[in-house]
């Protein structure tokens, strides 16, 4: 039985190269809003048949990635096991016959769906690998010759964002009962501040359970202004700068009888981006510290994954700090679509972190 298994396995690896090495095809912010407003049974089919061929290339490329990596990295039992939802995903779609009509259209939408909901844990499991192989490295290595896994962490991750776009916006298509002015995950008339506020009433919440209290929050900028975008991708990266700098704030005031100045937002919008800058005064980070804040193998405060038995699944808890990869994920969300996110820091004093959005909308996926 073992035997099959590994024979299985290995014909689907086989096929994951071959796979691999065609040629992924990128979606502008644009145009999916542009194709899914209109969600038409013979538009959505169309779109699962886009989905059908592509999904299987970006997927492979993942999965063949996963097998050679350097350092002993492959082998950690937490990538492996990343390796194989990526071989089961690859195997599901790819068994899936052609789509030839709005039956085989609903059937493949269940399929993703599922793929979808199978790689929910890959941050937390890729993390722990990284973990695992921190263990077993000379400490001697220097993070800046750990490159090769940088580049790895962010192709790796950049490409989950765009097949879980995908994925996610073919299944939200299908919603009979769409919120007001949104296409999928686009929301067309999204107002950055709201947005904004949103995330950082959650970074606020989690400070407050952490540390008994927190610091205030100013957002400047108008809230009837709005572009197209999508909002779980922006709260998601407000939240992890609003959270970093309330930590500073408060840990750098936590003894202090002086009060903690606020958090400062400000959301500027230009003719080709929208800007948020979030500024604190949490006494910044010393500049040979500024290049290790986007690498997935630094993190200053502890890891949650040491702290918690293997058991625990560490998706389900959110805290304060801790995987290092709130950064360089954030900006890689940034750059998905055509944004950017830089880091400027006063030491002694505080950090300004500015969200650069792109509201054109024209920019093509950046495909890994």
């Amino acid at each position: 039985m073992a035997a099959t298994i590994k024979k299985a396995s290995k014909d689907v690896i086989e096929e994951a190269r071959r796979w691999a090495a065609m040629k992924q095809t990128g979606v502008s912010l644009r145009y999916m809003t542009e194709f899914g407003s209109r969600p038409t049974p013979r538009n959505l089919l169309i779109s699962a048949q886009f989905l059908h061929k592509e999904l299987p290339i970006r997927i492979a490329r993942r999965a063949v990635e996963l097998e050679s990596l350097p350092y002993g990295l492959s082998h950690k039992p937490a990538i492996l096991k990343v390796r194989d939802w990526y071989l089961e995903s690859f195997r599901d779609v790819r068994s899936f016959p052609e789509i030839k009509d709005n039956g085989d259209e609903l059937d493949f939408t269940k399929m993703i769906r599922m793929v979808k909901v199978r790689h929910n844990n890959v941050v937390p499991m890729m993390a722990l690998g990284v973990q695992q192989l921190k263990k077993d490295l000379d400490p001697k290595v220097a993070y800046e010759d750990l490159d090769e896994i940088h580049q790895f962490m962010d192709r790796f991750y950049m490409s989950r964002i765009g097949i879980r776009m995908l994925i996610g916006q073919h299944v939200a298509l299908h919603d009979p009962d769409p919120p007001p002015d949104c296409v999928g995950y686009i929301h067309t008339k999204m107002s950055p501040v709201e947005v904004a506020r949103s995330a950082s009433e959650d970074a606020r919440a989690i400070c407050l359970r952490e540390y008994g209290s927190t610091p205030d929050i100013n957002i400047y900028g108008d809230p009837k202004f709005t572009f197209a975008y999508v909002p779980t991708h922006l709260h998601l990266m407000v939240f992890e700068l609003v959270k970093n700098s309330l930590r500073a704030v408060q840990e750098r005031f936590m003894d202090s009888d002086k009060v903690a100045p606020p958090v400062r937002i400000i959301v500027a919008d230009g003719e080709e981006d929208v800007t948020i800058k979030v500024s604190d005064e949490g006494g910044g980070i010393p500049r040979s510290g500024l290049p290790k804040i986007f690498t997935y193998l630094y993190s200053t405060a502890k890891n949650p994954l040491d702290e918690q038995e293997s058991g625990v699944d560490p998706e389900t808890a959110t805290t304060m700090a801790g995987y290092g990869y709130g950064l360089p994920i954030s900006r890689l969300y940034a750059k998905y679509f055509g944004g950017d996110l830089q880091i400027i820091s006063m030491e002694g004093y505080g950090t300004d972190a500015y969200l650069h959005l792109s509201r054109l909308g024209d920019s093509q996926e950046p495909l890994p």
